[in-house]
């Protein structure tokens, strides 16, 4: 494979993933400015992400295939810098709602990376 096909497909796989997260977006809107899609694709992702890859032992995905759906898929569906807008935006009315969003995200983030690799070694 040459060294532009993996750079190639992580564009590819981005354009899929930030058109999926527009979609969740669309999909989710709330007129209360609760940031249920961000919370949702960032989730999901990590599961996702943790199924893809698993806890890094074992055989991996070829370069090909983790360029298309771990960087590009799942970064362009995932997004840090959402959450961390949506954030900031609630501190200043709401501190202890952004505090507790911080957390969920972050907590079942972790716990969900592990159950997806928990899901890909009972498929292996």
């Amino acid at each position: 494979m040459s060294q532009v096909a993996p750079f190639l497909l992580a564009a590819l796989g981005g354009a899929i993933g930030a058109a999926a997260r527009y979609g969740v977006n669309l999909a989710l809107l709330r007129s209360d400015g609760f940031p249920a899609a961000t919370i949702t694709v960032n989730l999901v992702g990590c599961f996702l992400i943790g199924l893809l890859l698993g806890a890094g032992n074992g055989p991996g995905l070829a370069l090909s295939s983790r360029a298309l759906l771990a960087t590009g898929v799942l970064g362009g569906f995932t997004t840090f810098s959402a959450f961390a807008y949506e954030l900031h935006s609630l501190l200043g009315d709401a501190p202890w709602t952004a505090l507790g969003l911080a957390l969920l995200q972050v907590v079942a983030g972790v716990l969900l990376v592990g159950i997806g690799a928990v899901c890909r070694q009972a498929l292996a």
